[in-house]
């Protein structure tokens, strides 16, 4: 009897970590996405970059924009080839969320893609409400995450 490949490669959930750096970060929802299957097998295999994506109301909908799904070309002697998609995906939230996120921005406020999750049958999709930071407030950031990993140096060598 043959034996079953492994499922996925990726190990955990693609984050977004410049949203943390540019943005101060707020309420949170857990929203679907609506994928054609090769972009749901390259959110599975961890070929999703979020870093500059963002999301945006038309319609009463939410959209994400911006983020980069590299699919699998299927054409006869290429081995590997991708192209990469950036078109606008709908995300699937309840009404109630949807109109909180639509006063908030309504308010100057930006709605942030932070993590994509992909364990599970569903591919979920953590949204956060943003307040963009200054640069003044990014130097601040880098300086204290300097600070901590200083005091966590000194504290492990005694």
């Amino acid at each position: 009897m043959a034996k079953k490949q492994s499922k996925s490669k990726a190990a955990g959930p693609i984050v977004n970590r410049r949203a943390r750096f540019d943005y101060d970060l707020g309420d949170e929802i857990i929203a679907g996405l609506s994928l054609t299957g090769p972009e749901t097998r390259a959110a599975r295999d961890g070929h999703v970059q979020l870093k500059g994506s963002f999301v945006s109301l038309k319609d009463n909908e939410l959209w994400l924009n911006n983020a980069s799904f590299s699919l699998k070309m299927n054409e006869k002697g290429s081995t590997n080839a991708r192209t990469v998609d950036t078109s606008p995906k709908k995300l699937l939230a309840h009404r109630k969320q949807i109109d909180a996120f639509t006063e908030k921005k309504q308010q100057g406020m930006t709605i942030v893609p932070t993590k994509l999750l992909t364990t599970g049958r569903h591919i979920k999709l953590i949204i956060a409400l943003g307040k963009g930071k200054k640069r003044y407030d990014k130097r601040e950031t880098l300086k204290r995450r300097d600070q901590e990993r200083e005091a966590r140096r000194s504290m492990a060598q005694r």
